[in-house]
């Protein structure tokens, strides 16, 4: 197999924003992805609708989350794929981020497992990948890991940490899923009963799923219901065993909020259940230690970094990692915090980035940025990056931060300086 001067690995808005951003700057890139499409956990865990990405600035709206993502709600407006500026259909995502990345020029490998890194002097010289045909070994001058689990970065030998501390519980994970055919008027103006009827089940201690309510969403879909509701708690994302464990509980707890809507809620008389999604959601696992640790009191400062290349005030979202609860810190009209280029630089690597939800912080302040337009715009800065490296033959701590927030706001982001 061929050398690359990058490879990204891992096709979610975080890759695939890192591999348009660095073929547009004309570096030769190879995008790596497990599974047969982008689009990441929009599209594999039905991960819907867009958390809110904008604020209120001197009376208008500002895009918190801008550049390559904007461009991406565009071609899906285009597409007639967005309901708002939230709401999407994963199926055109799909077509939309394979013309983006073929335009600019960049390599596909689907159904590549990575399970093993080489690195030398601090160098990572290459990945090997599980394939139909067997190990793929590939080499390359760069690499970004948007695996989300920081998967390349662990392989690699770079320190990493595991959800919060200090008992190192994850966030639950969360299997999505739809339901079709649904009286979507009348399913909504019986709230007030099925919620009651499942607040009561949950003090008697009658459910297996521990979340506090039921999470629904309308869909662009005329009569179909989106559920992020399933909660699976104290398992390990990293672990084979945990993870097969949490997709068949969280399956049994589909059933089970199914079956108590179809018995206590209206609107649900001639419904299905269309599909749960192929893979369970996580929202929390590995992150980097890197070369600075983003902290959640840093977030509600709204701190502003000199070497800032991100921007973000979504809500400090905690799902409750032991089981029942969520906590919520918001940001009012105005505020966000921004997020350092040196957050995205893995500690013992000189031409590795990591991008997306595995960034380098503590558990607090993983539960704001991890929200997919937030990784999207980092994805973009680490490509940025690595266009200027690749060009300039330079190690990702020797680039001008300037010279990358200069490029990164002349192609539409919004870094928060």
């Amino acid at each position: 197999m061929r050398k690359y001067e990058l490879v990204v690995v891992g096709g979610g808005f975080a890759g695939v924003a890192a591999a348009i951003a660095a073929a547009r700057a004309g570096v030769d890139v190879l995008l790596v992805d497990k599974g047969n499409c982008l689009g990441g956990a929009a599209v594999t865990c039905l991960v819907s609708p867009f958390m809110p990405y904008s604020t209120v600035i001197d009376g208008e709206r500002v895009d918190l989350s801008a550049g390559i993502f904007t461009e991406i709600i565009r071609r899906m407006e285009d597409r007639h794929a967005m309901e708002g500026d939230r709401h999407f259909l994963e199926e055109e995502l799909k077509f939309v981020l394979n013309d983006m990345v073929l335009e600019a020029g960049v390599r596909l490998l689907f159904h590549a497992y990575i399970f093993k890194a080489e690195k030398q002097d601090g160098r990572v010289t290459s990945i090997s990948v599980a394939t139909k045909s067997g190990e793929m070994r590939i080499e390359a001058d760069y690499f970004i890991d948007a695996t989300g689990d920081a998967q390349l970065a662990y392989l690699a030998g770079c320190p990493t940490t595991l959800g919060r501390e200090p008992d190192h519980l994850c966030q639950p994970m969360t299997l999505c899923f739809r339901v079709g055919n649904v009286d979507r008027d009348r399913f909504f103006a019986s709230r007030p009963r099925w919620s009651r009827v499942h607040a009561e089940k949950l003090e008697a201690g009658q459910l297996i799923n521990p979340r506090e309510n039921i999470l629904v969403f309308h869909t662009p879909i005329p009569n179909v219901l989106h559920f992020n509701t399933t909660r699976v708690v104290k398992k390990n994302p990293t672990c084979p065993e945990d993870v097969t464990e949490a997709e068949v509980l969280a399956r049994q707890q589909v059933q089970e909020i199914y079956d108590l809507l179809k018995e206590h809620a209206d609107g649900l008389e001639n419904s299905y259940l269309m599909m749960t999604a192929a893979e369970i959601g996580v929202r929390e696992s590995r992150m980097i230690v890197g070369d600075y640790v983003l902290t959640e009191d840093e977030c509600k400062d709204c701190t502003r970094f000199e070497d800032s290349i991100a921007a973000s005030n979504y809500e400090i979202d905690i799902h409750n990692p032991e089981g029942t609860g969520t906590s919520h810190y918001f940001f009012k009209p105005g505020e966000y915090y921004t997020i350092p280029y040196r957050c995205l630089i893995p500690k013992e690597a000189t031409n590795l980035l990591v991008a997306g939800r595995c960034i380098s912080s503590d558990h607090g302040a993983q539960a704001s940025y991890r929200i997919m337009p937030n990784v999207c715009t980092l994805g973009e800065a680490a490509g940025s990056a690595m266009g200027l490296a690749v060009k300039q033959g330079k190690q990702v701590r020797e680039i001008d931060v300037k010279e990358l927030q200069a490029e990164l706001k002349r192609n539409g982001a919004f870094i928060g300086i």
